[in-house]
């Protein structure tokens, strides 16, 4: 289990305007039993892993990486790991999710590509059947202005064809009552008797 790390004159720096920054080195004191009356035996440095052997009132017997036996306060041990020791995995989930978030942004941009080359051939195709539909349009037009033309004509030709017959037929009613008048008129050839004696 990592160490916590403490706050010390020697380990800051100081700033123009007074302000203070925290070392990543810092060091804890350990003793040689569970209270503040046994000596001072070494320190440790933070973010250093232990392992815990036994708890008594406030400190933790501990075994550093020497495989040393101490003493060190419990408020200065923690459950995580420290940030210096996470950094590589934090480093290496950083990268990873660079790369997949590079890999996301090419597809998507394959994609948008492909839509907009898509939307692109689709409104040409819309242009090209509004221009069609508009010619047809004008040929629908110009047809139904022929067909009006056409029957207009047509009725005309019907209306003279009409007083042709009527022509016809009153020059051949007239013709028949003149001949109707004119034959009763004429002079009949007398019919010869013959006589056989």
């Amino acid at each position: 289990m990592p160490v916590a790390a403490q706050d010390s004159g020697d380990d800051a720096q100081a700033g123009s305007d007074g302000q203070r920054w925290v070392s990543d080195e810092l060091t804890t004191f350990v003793r040689s039993g569970p209270t503040d009356g046994y000596r001072i035996v070494g320190t440790l440095t933070a973010g250093e892993p232990v392992t815990v052997l036994d708890t008594s009132g406030d400190y933790t017997q501990v075994r550093d990486s020497d495989g040393e036996s101490v003493w060190i306060l419990s408020s200065e041990l923690q459950s995580e790991p420290s940030a210096i020791q996470r950094l590589p995995e934090v480093q290496e989930r950083v990268m990873t999710l660079s790369e997949e978030l590079e890999g996301i942004n090419s597809e998507w941009q394959g994609r948008v590509a492909s839509m907009t080359e898509t939307l692109e051939a689709r409104d040409e195709r819309i242009q090209e059947l509004e221009a069609r539909n508009n010619q047809l349009d004008r040929q629908a037009n110009e047809a139904q202005q022929t067909i009006r033309g056409l029957q207009a004509r047509l009725d005309t030709q019907e209306e003279d064809l009409l007083m042709r017959y009527f022509m016809y037929g009153g020059g051949v009613a007239g013709a028949g009552l003149v001949v109707g008048l004119l034959v009763p008129h004429l002079p009949r050839r007398r019919k010869k008797r013959d006589r056989w004696f």
